[in-house]
C-alpha cells in the first residue's frame, strides 16, 4: 500500500486507487479491513485517557494564584512557620483536587453529549451497504452520499448524478459545486478539483459514490482543525472575560498599593507580602471558570433530562438570552405526519393516472429522502405497477423539483414533481381529461385559482408533470415543454397542545415567528389556527423588494414569512438580530444558514447531518415545549453563574478591600495571611454549590442579559455597605471592645467569613431572602461554614491560625453586626433589582 497521506490524488483514475487500497466498487472487504497493516484509527485507550485526566489534574494547580500560594507556602518553608505552610498546602490541594473533580464530571457530559449527536455515514463493505459511525470511516471506504450528508473524509469521486456540494468552509465559495468522476491536472486548484469531496463540506443536491483517500488529521480539514482552534466566543463568554480582566485589575492595583505602604510603615517585607498575596487571592474570582463550568455542565444534564442535547456547553448562557423563536411550521406547529388527501387532474378531480405517476416518482428517488415521498411510497394499487427505473435528476433547492424516467406499459416517461410555480413554469401543455391534451394557455387561471383554494383550505399542494422520452440518458435540460397533469394534496395537522406551548413561551416572554417556504395561503391559515387573530405575512418576492433597513422594522411587525427562499432566511434573521436574541429551529439542507446565523442554533435528531453539525442545541423530540423548557434551563444556568459574580464584586470584594486599608492603619495585621486564606477557603464550598441552586420563578421569566455597567453600579453600592459594616466592626473592636490583636483577627474573620456566607443567601434571590428556597447542598455547606467559623476558635488548630476564644460580649457584638448587615443588605438587595429589572 502506498504511504498516506495520499498527495495528488485527483490525478489518478478510480481503477488506480482502488488496486492501491486494495478496495473494489463494492466496497472493502472483511478480509482487508482486519489485515493487522491495514490503517485503522483506534478508540483511545484507557492510558490515553488517563493521561488525559492526570493533564486536567495538573492544570488546576497551574493557574497564576495557585502558584502564588505555593511560593507563598516555600517562603513560609523558609522561614519556619510550620503552620503556614500546612494550611497554605491544605488549601491549595483542597481547591485543586475540588476543582479537578468538578471540572472532569463537566467534561464527561460533554463527552456524553457529544456521543448521542455523532454523525452517521453510509459505506459499502463486503457489497453490503452499513451505517458507521463518520469517525471510524476507513482509508478505501465506498461511501454512500446523498442530499444532506457531510463528508467524512477527503475522497475520490467514484459516480456522481447531479452532484452539488457546498465546500464555503474550505474554498470560501458559497454556490454550490457540481462534482463528477474523471481525473484533472496535478496543479489543478483545490477550488476546481471537481473530481474529489473534502471532509467537512456537504452534499446540497444529487447523489453518488466516492472513495476515501485520506482521513483523521491527513485530510485537507484535518491539517486546518491541528494548525489552528477556531472557537466563535459567545455573548456572554466575552462578558466574563471582560469582567474577570476588569477585576483582576483593580485587584492587582490594590495589592501593589498594599503593600508599598505597609512597606513604607516599616512592616515586616515577607509577612507584608503574604498578607499582599492573600489579598489577592481573597479578592480575585478565581472560582469564576469553575462556576461557570459547573453551572453549564449542571445545566446541559438537565436538559438531557427534558429531551435537549447540548452541542455547544457555552451556549447555554445565550439560550437563557432568547426573546425570539424563529421556525418552519413542519413538525413544530404541526405534526410533521404527512397525510396524502387528494391526487387531481388539474381542476380537482380524482386522478389515477396521478397517482401512478406520483407513486413512481417517490419511490425511485433516491437523493434527498423527505416524508411527502415516504406518504407516497405506500400508496396501494392493485395489480402492482409493473415498471423500471432508468434515470434520474435529484431534487435540489433551485430548481424544487424531482424527476425520474421510467419504462412504464412500453412506455418511456419523464416524471417531474415538485413546487407549484416550478412545475408550472416547464409545462407548455396540460391534460384536460384521459385522452385530451391542450395548450396550457387556455387554462392558466383555471390552474391558479384551484391552487389557491388548496392553500385557504389549509392544504399543502405540489404539482406533478411529465412527458415521453426517447433516451435513457437525461439531465436538467429535459425538464421542459412537460405536460400539466395535476395536483398531489396533502396536509399536517396543527399539533396537539400547540396553543399551550406558545402561551407559554409568550410567559417567558419569548416572541415566535414562522419562517417557511409554503405558500402564502397555507401560511395564513396555520397562523390563524393557531391564534394568531390577524396574522402579518411577508413573501419571499415581496423581501426582494425590501431594502435591509425597511426589512429591519418590518420584521417585527411580521408574524409569518411564506414562500421564503433558503438563501433568504439568512437575511430575515440578520435582521431580527438587530432587534432580538434570536433561536432558529430546523432540520433541512435550506436551515443550514438560518441556523449558523441565529444566536442559538437548534436541529432535531432526525435531521439532515449538516443541520445537526451547524446546530448548537439537538432536541430529541421536535417539539416547542421542549425549546420552552430548554429556554428555562439557560436562564436559570445564567441566573446561577450571575449569583457568584455578585458575591465576588459585593460582599468579598468590599471585605477584602476594608481589610486592605484597615491594615495601614493598624499597627498590626487585620487578619492575618492564613486567616484571610481561610475565609477564602471556607466560603469556597458553599458558592460552588451556586450552579445547581434553586432559580426564581420570576427570574425565569425574562430573559438575563450581559450588563457589565449594571454590574459595576452593583459592585459600588454593596462594596460600600459591606465596608461600612466593616468598619462599624472595626471599631466596635478597636474603641468599644479594647480588642487586643489577636481578639481583634478572631473577630473580624468572623465577621468577614459569616458576611461573605449569608450574602449568598441575600443575593441568590431577587425577593426577601426568606422568601425563596435554596438548593439542598446550598444550605448543607453554608451551615457547614457557619459552624467551622464559629467553632474554630475554640479548636486545637486554633493557635496555629492565630485565632483565640472570644469573650460572650464580643461574639454578641459581632453577632448583632451580622444580624443588622443581613437586614439591610436584604433591603438594598430588593431595592436595587426593582430599579435595574432587566438584569
Amino acid at each position: 500500500m502506498q504511504n498516506l497521506p495520499a498527495k495528488s490524488f485527483w490525478a489518478f483514475d478510480i481503477s488506480y486507487w482502488f488496486k492501491q487500497l486494495n478496495s473494489s466498487n463494492t466496497g472493502l472487504s472483511n478480509i482487508v479491513i482486519n489485515k493487522s497493516d491495514y490503517p485503522v484509527e483506534r478508540p483511545q485507550t484507557s492510558h490515553a485517557y488517563l493521561a488525559k485526566e492526570f493533564l486536567l489534574l495538573i492544570k488546576q494547580f497551574t493557574s497564576p494564584l495557585i502558584l502564588l500560594l505555593i511560593g507563598a507556602a516555600i517562603i513560609s518553608i523558609f522561614l519556619g512557620d510550620t503552620s503556614d505552610v500546612y494550611i497554605i498546602l491544605f488549601i491549595v490541594l483542597s481547591s485543586g483536587l475540588l476543582s479537578f473533580f468538578q471540572e472532569r464530571n463537566a467534561n464527561r457530559v460533554v463527552e456524553k453529549l457529544q456521543s448521542m449527536v455523532t454523525l452517521k455515514s453510509t459505506v459499502l463493505r463486503n457489497g453490503e451497504s452499513q451505517q458507521i459511525n463518520s469517525g471510524n470511516v476507513l482509508i478505501g471506504d465506498v461511501i454512500v452520499l446523498k442530499a444532506g450528508d457531510i463528508i467524512p473524509a477527503d475522497c475520490l469521486v467514484v459516480e456522481a448524478n447531479e452532484l452539488y456540494v457546498n465546500e464555503a468552509s474550505l474554498t470560501g465559495e458559497s454556490y454550490p459545486v457540481r462534482k463528477y468522476a474523471g481525473t484533472l491536472n496535478e496543479q489543478t486548484e483545490l477550488g476546481k478539483r471537481t473530481n474529489c469531496l473534502w471532509e467537512g463540506a456537504n452534499i446540497v443536491s444529487g447523489s453518488g459514490k466516492a472513495l476515501a483517500i485520506n482521513t483523521g488529521t491527513n485530510t485537507i480539514f484535518g491539517s486546518i482543525a491541528k494548525s489552528a482552534s477556531v472557537s466563535v466566543e459567545t455573548t456572554f463568554e466575552k462578558g466574563i472575560k471582560d469582567f474577570g480582566f476588569f477585576l483582576m485589575k483593580i485587584t492587582l492595583i490594590l495589592s501593589v498599593f498594599i503593600l508599598i505602604v505597609n512597606l513604607l510603615n516599616h512592616k515586616n517585607i515577607i509577612e507584608s507580602a503574604l498578607f499582599t498575596l492573600a489579598l489577592a487571592v481573597g479578592m480575585a474570582p478565581e472560582l469564576l471558570p469553575a462556576i461557570t463550568s459547573i453551572a453549564m455542565s449542571a445545566g446541559a444534564s438537565r436538559m438531557l433530562a427534558k429531551k435537549v442535547i447540548v452541542k455547544k456547553l457555552a451556549s447555554i448562557q445565550n439560550l437563557g438570552e432568547v426573546d425570539l423563536l424563529c421556525t418552519d411550521k413542519t413538525g413544530t406547529i404541526t405534526e410533521g405526519i404527512i397525510k396524502v388527501v387528494g391526487l387531481t387532474d388539474p381542476f380537482g378531480i380524482e386522478s389515477e393516472s396521478v397517482k401512478k405517476m406520483a407513486f413512481l416518482n417517490a419511490s425511485y428517488e433516491t437523493g434527498y429522502a423527505n416524508p411527502i415521498d415516504e406518504a407516497l411510497k405506500n400508496l396501494v394499487f392493485e395489480p402492482k405497477l409493473i415498471s423500471e427505473k432508468i434515470g434520474e435528476i435529484p431534487y435540489d433547492f433551485i430548481r424544487k423539483r424531482l424527476s425520474i424516467a421510467v419504462n412504464l406499459n412500453s412506455e418511456r416517461l419523464l416524471i417531474c414533481k415538485g413546487a407549484f410555480t416550478q412545475i408550472l413554469g416547464i409545462c407548455s401543455k396540460i391534460v384536460v381529461s384521459d385522452s385530451k391534451i391542450e395548450d396550457i394557455s387556455n387554462h392558466q387561471t383555471a390552474i391558479q385559482n384551484k391552487f389557491e383554494q388548496f392553500g385557504k383550505d389549509g392544504l399543502r399542494v405540489i404539482a406533478i408533470g411529465y412527458k415521453n422520452i426517447d433516451t435513457a440518458d437525461i439531465s436538467k435540460d429535459d425538464e421542459k415543454e412537460m405536460i400539466f397533469a395535476g395536483f398531489i394534496v396533502f396536509e399536517d395537522p396543527v399539533k396537539e397542545g400547540i396553543t399551550a406551548t406558545i402561551k407559554e413561551l409568550r410567559k417567558l416572554q419569548v416572541n415566535l415567528k414562522i419562517i417557511t417556504g409554503d405558500n402564502i395561503n397555507v401560511a395564513k391559515a396555520i397562523g390563524l389556527k393557531i391564534g394568531i387573530a390577524n396574522p402579518e405575512v411577508i413573501t419571499g418576492q415581496e423581501l426582494l423588494n425590501t431594502s435591509s433597513e425597511a426589512l429591519r422594522q418590518l420584521a417585527k411587525q411580521t408574524h409569518i414569512f411564506a414562500e421564503v427562499e433558503p438563501q433568504q432566511k439568512e437575511r430575515i434573521l440578520q435582521a431580527l438580530r438587530k432587534s432580538y436574541t434570536v433561536a432558529y429551529m430546523g432540520d433541512g439542507i435550506n436551515d443550514v444558514s438560518a441556523i449558523t446565523v441565529a444566536d442559538v442554533g437548534i436541529s432535531v435528531e432526525n435531521a439532515v447531518d449538516v443541520a445537526r453539525e451547524a446546530a448548537d442545541f439537538v432536541l430529541m423530540e421536535k417539539d416547542l415545549m421542549v425549546v420552552a423548557d430548554g429556554i428555562k434551563e439557560g436562564r436559570k444556568t445564567f441566573a446561577n453563574t450571575l449569583k457568584y459574580i455578585y458575591i465576588s464584586t459585593g460582599s468579598t470584594f468590599g471585605n477584602m478591600c476594608s481589610v486592605a486599608f484597615a491594615s495601614l492603619i493598624l499597627p498590626f495585621l487585620p487578619m492575618l495571611p492564613k486567616q484571610i486564606l481561610l475565609t477564602n477557603f471556607i466560603t469556597d464550598f458553599p458558592y460552588l454549590t451556586v450552579a445547581s441552586d434553586n432559580v426564581d420563578k420570576e427570574q425565569l421569566e425574562k430573559s438575563g442579559k450581559w450588563n457589565l455597567k449594571v454590574i459595576s453600579k452593583y459592585m459600588v453600592i454593596f462594596g460600600i455597605h459591606s465596608s461600612l459594616f466593616d468598619v462599624i466592626t472595626f471599631l466596635t473592636l478597636l474603641f468599644v471592645l479594647k480588642a487586643k490583636e489577636s481578639e481583634f483577627q478572631t473577630g473580624w474573620f468572623i465577621e468577614s467569613a459569616l458576611s461573605e456566607l449569608f450574602i449568598l443567601f441575600i443575593i441568590r434571590t431577587h425577593k426577601n431572602f426568606f422568601k425563596s428556597q435554596p438548593a439542598r447542598y446550598l444550605l448543607l455547606f453554608s451551615i457547614v461554614g457557619l459552624i467551622l467559623t464559629l467553632g474554630l476558635p475554640y479548636t486545637a488548630l486554633a493557635n496555629d491560625i492565630g485565632l483565640v476564644p472570644l469573650p460572650l460580649t464580643s461574639l454578641a457584638a459581632i453577632l448583632a453586626i451580622i444580624a443588622a448587615y443581613i437586614i439591610t443588605a436584604d433591603l438594598l438587595k430588593v431595592w436595587f433589582f426593582k430599579k435595574y429589572r432587566k438584569i
